[in-house]
């Protein structure tokens, strides 16, 4: 192998794979990054056997290959180097990656491209073209109420849903729900239900920030694998099997009170609260008094903790139906209200205190959250 290529643009393609790239793998080849060349240009792939991205950066070929090389070691030398016209090469049949840069050179020992594992192929399935723009705004507002840990796997996903014309993503923790609802350009032929990986999820929500071209999604038809395909950049993650709750069932269709709010003051006497809930368990309180007449509601978030302090502020709100109090985790409400941050008012629709509250976003039907109380003595 003999190729060039720039120093911005494979350090670019570096950050892009790197993520792919397990912290610690009992397979060698998994903490390695395949370098290769296709069709005139540098290919660059990356797996943790769950999740592989593959990215293809500009380059000048003078001779195909491959190889493999610690991908970190790698990374820490490309990202020092100058900005300049990166030179690699392979000599034939080995697996010694030479790399010149400027005044630099260095020598990686690699190991064979065809021991590397291989990124699985996705067809005979379901295809759908979707917006970025749209894609990334629902990827934000539900990832974050997956699981973390690795008790009940499914919901460590994110369930997907494909019918009609429409693409509907739930997480949930048992703590909390987030659901939100995407049109889509054309009919889905078929009925598609999966369970996409979180961390896969928010590696596109990264990687689609910038992109003003169409995303493409493809699920092959076993249901064991989803593509997304930007460009130069293909993700291939593994499905998670199991059955995800029916989360239709858990989200409340009526409410004794209804709170529209200030979303940004809402999100900034969180974050206060929060300040004062660290050291009481993370509950925040949440009380709500309506006005009388013509005058305002009244919603005032509070958090003590013994021996620390406590803290109160007052928000002005319009309020449907009776007083109301409710305790939330402070954490799960600021993830909710920043992941809402182009909306300029919420509607909290609370029943009791040991009933969830939901949250929606106020002229916006497509997003529903979720969020269980916490029992605190009031």
């Amino acid at each position: 192998m003999k190729v060039s290529a720039l120093q911005d643009n494979f350090a670019k393609g570096l950050s892009v794979v790197g993520r792919a790239v397990p912290a610690r793998s009992t397979l060698p080849q998994a903490s390695h990054v395949k370098i290769e060349t296709d069709e005139g240009r540098l290919k660059l792939v990356a797996t943790d056997l769950m999740i592989a991205t593959t990215c293809w950066i500009g380059a000048q070929v003078e001779e195909d290959g491959a190889v493999t090389v610690p991908a970190r070691l790698l990374t820490d030398f490309i990202t020092s180097l100058p900005s300049d016209r990166i030179e690699l090469s392979v000599p034939a049949r080995g697996r010694q990656l030479h790399i010149q840069c400027a005044r630099n050179e260095a020598t990686m020992s690699g190991m064979d491209a065809a021991d590397f594992p291989p990124v699985p192929a996705v067809a005979d399935g379901l295809a759908l073209t979707l917006d970025p723009k749209t894609l990334r705004k629902a990827i934000s507002q539900v990832q974050f109420a997956a699981a973390s840990d690795d008790t009940r796997p499914v919901l460590t996903g994110v369930h997907t849903l494909a019918e009609g014309r429409e693409l509907t993503l739930a997480a949930a923790d048992g703590f909390r729900l987030a659901v939100h609802t995407l049109q889509l350009k054309q009919d889905v032929p078929e009925k598609v239900e999966v369970i996409i990986p979180a961390r896969a999820l928010r590696e596109i929500e990264r990687l689609i920030t910038d992109e003003s071209e169409e995303v493409e999604m493809a699920i092959n038809g076993a249901r064991s694998q989803v593509m997304f395909k930007l460009p130069d950049v293909e993700v291939v993650a593994t499905l998670i099997q199991g059955t995800f709750p029916n989360y239709g069932q858990l989200i409340p269709q009526s409410y004794a009170t209804r709170t529209i709010i200030e979303m940004r003051q809402f999100l900034q006497e969180t974050r206060i609260a929060a300040i004062f809930a660290r050291d009481g368990a993370g509950i925040v309180r949440v009380q709500l008094e309506p006005g009388e007449g013509e005058n305002a509601g009244k919603m005032t978030v509070s958090a003590r903790a013994e021996e620390i302090g406590e803290h109160r502020g007052d928000i002005d709100v319009k309020i449907e139906g009776d007083a109301s109090k409710i305790a939330f985790n402070s954490r799960y409400l600021q993830d909710v209200l920043q992941a809402l941050d182009d909306v300029s008012e919420v509607a909290l629709e609370t029943t009791s205190p040991s009933s969830p509250g939901v949250i929606r976003p106020i002229g916006n039907d497509r997003y529903v959250h979720v969020v269980m109380p916490m029992f605190v003595q009031w």
